[in-house]
């Protein structure tokens, strides 16, 4: 067999079938697997429709190229509209909450689906047609109104979901290849092979489109999850616990690292009198500071409360400069000062001494009137010691 009489023979909707049943079963796998950990609706909403899909491409695999009539054509050309209902839902939970108003439109086109799908068993009785003629005839409706959602699909969901460039070159390529259906079927009674052949591969583009919307999403929700284990809520920098894990292996590794340790000045005042909703919005503006004057340097974390580090991981940087420039940076633009102290990797230190001694230059800095940067040594203050 060659790849022509493949692709355009009898044995490309075999071919196709087959192809789409694997891609749908890894997305059921997925989907599963993610139901199971997260309880998300949006998983159960894909789980469906794909199941909905995969019973659909057994039932068309068994005759491929058939027009069948009665009820088992009508439960495909059903079983199709509604997995693509539940599919688009799946894709639209994947990114909103779905709210009662959400539910209602959902259920009010499964019921309008209903509606027209009855065109079906009604045509019979309304037009003078047998055989081959009267399955096109029943099928009418239901293949129109399937543009409908497509198009409904195009400017209700792609605003609110992200990924919306792949989702639409997705329901682009769904909509190309049922336009080729609808050619093939209607106007070349399906024995035209351009049309069977993009009646084919489309679908499997689709899905394949599909398939790599659904396995991005698993990665963002990883990296979000991954992400938020190890930042701080509020200010978007490191936690304490990743913060010492980084200082702990450039210690053990003997790198040439420094610590610097600031503390916003009379926080527990500005947050008495401004309120907490002003304290949070300067400790995210000091957080950001930090993170522009460092981030090329090293990284930032919170300590907790008001204690915001540095650790920097480039030997050729001063400290203590990049520490006035902090300290400058928040007085000029913030309504709070910092104190700020800093201590450098010497042999034989442990990362808790390195901390330490930061906590301390930073300690003197408070006792010895705020708004200032120390170094950690012999030259700080007899009052921190």
């Amino acid at each position: 067999m060659t790849f022509t009489e493949l692709l355009f023979g009898p044995q490309g909707s075999v071919l196709s079938y087959t192809i789409i049943l694997t891609i749908l079963v890894l997305m059921l796998v997925i989907s599963l697997r993610l139901l199971l950990s997260r309880r998300k609706k949006a998983y159960l909403s894909m789980m469906l429709s794909v199941i909905a899909l995969i019973v659909q491409y057994v039932l068309m695999l068994r005759s491929p190229g058939a027009a069948d009539l009665g009820l088992e054509d009508y439960s495909l050309l059903l079983l199709k509209i509604c997995s693509f209902l539940l599919l688009n839902l799946g894709v639209f939970q994947l990114y909103n909450a779905t709210r009662l108003r959400h539910h209602l439109l959902f259920y009010s086109f499964l019921l309008i689906t209903v509606a027209v799908s009855s065109t079906y068993f009604l045509t019979e009785g309304l037009v003078e047609a047998t055989g081959f003629q009267l399955v096109l005839l029943q099928r009418l409706w239901m293949e129109l109104y399937l543009y409908v959602l497509i198009f409904l699909s195009f400017t209700m969901i792609t605003p609110k979901i992200g990924q919306a460039g792949k989702y639409q070159a997705g329901l682009t390529i769904y909509f190309c290849g049922h336009t080729a259906h609808m050619v093939n079927t209607y106007m070349f009674l399906g024995k035209q092979p351009f049309y069977t052949a993009l009646e084919n591969m489309l679908p499997i583009a689709f899905y394949i489109i599909l398939f790599l919307l659904l396995f991005d999403r698993v990665i963002e929700l990883m990296q979000a999850i991954y992400t938020s284990s190890i930042t701080d809520g509020l200010t978007r920098l490191y936690n304490r616990k990743y913060f010492d894990n980084r200082v702990n292996q450039c210690v053990l590794r003997q790198e040439p690292v420094s610590v610097i340790f600031s503390d916003i000045d009379n926080f527990k005042k500005l947050n008495d009198t401004k309120g907490h909703d002003m304290g949070d919005k300067v400790l995210k503006h000091v957080a950001e500071i930090m993170k522009e004057e460092a981030e090329e340097y090293g990284i930032c974390g919170r300590y907790g409360g008001e204690e915001m580090l540095v650790l920097i991981t480039d030997g050729d940087v001063d400290p203590g400069e990049l520490a006035e420039r902090i300290r400058s940076r928040v007085e000029a633009e913030t309504i709070a000062t910092v104190s700020v102290g800093y201590s450098s990797y010497k042999k034989g230190m442990t990362a808790h001494d390195l901390v330490k001694q930061a906590d301390e230059a930073m300690y003197s800095a408070k006792q010895t009137g705020k708004n200032k940067v120390v170094k950690f040594g012999k030259s700080m203050p007899k009052a921190a010691l």
